[in-house]
């Protein structure tokens, strides 16, 4: 299964906007200039996750880019999803049915090998994600050994978030 860097992208803003205090926002911009990624790029996942009802934006001096929901309201499988989308992976196309040798949809009432093992293995990556918050992630975080970071961090926002 592969995901789009927007995936990561989306995840990484999530975790920020986590950062902000309540009432703030952060311009897409802004946050594109702290992952030092693409502004029109970024731009679009965030409207991707805001049409999912992961982030809020507001326009304005006190605009910009919000949590929608708390962090443990928030999983990373909903993020991806908002950014990829949720179809399936593996899209099972009954190759066993054609061809010279090709069984007969009779003989392919049950679900062939391959197509049982790719939908488990989708199963259980999806369950994975869907049990991963963002507010879990947030906590990994917060036990590194950089304190110095989490100061940075706050400054950082401070001169950049808007409220």
């Amino acid at each position: 299964m592969r995901m789009g860097e927007g995936v990561e992208w989306a995840a990484h803003a999530c975790v920020l906007l986590s950062a902000l205090p309540d009432g703030t926002g952060l311009p897409a911009a802004a946050i594109a200039a702290y992952h030092d990624v693409p502004p029109a790029y970024l731009a679009k996942h965030m409207q991707a996750l805001a049409r999912a009802g992961i982030v809020t934006s507001a326009r304005g001096a006190a605009g910009g880019y919000r949590l929608a929901r708390p962090p443990q309201e928030i999983s990373l499988m909903q993020i991806a999803d908002a950014v990829d989308g949720s179809e399936p992976a593996f899209r099972c196309t009954e190759i066993r049915q054609r061809g010279p040798c090709g069984a007969k949809p009779e003989e392919c009432t049950k679900t062939c090998g391959i197509a049982a093992a790719f939908w488990a293995a989708e199963r259980a990556y999806r369950r994975q994600l869907e049990g991963v918050s963002l507010a879990a992630i947030v906590a990994s975080l917060t036990g590194r050994p950089d304190p110095g970071k989490f100061a940075r961090v706050k400054a950082w926002l401070e001169q950049n978030a808007n409220g």
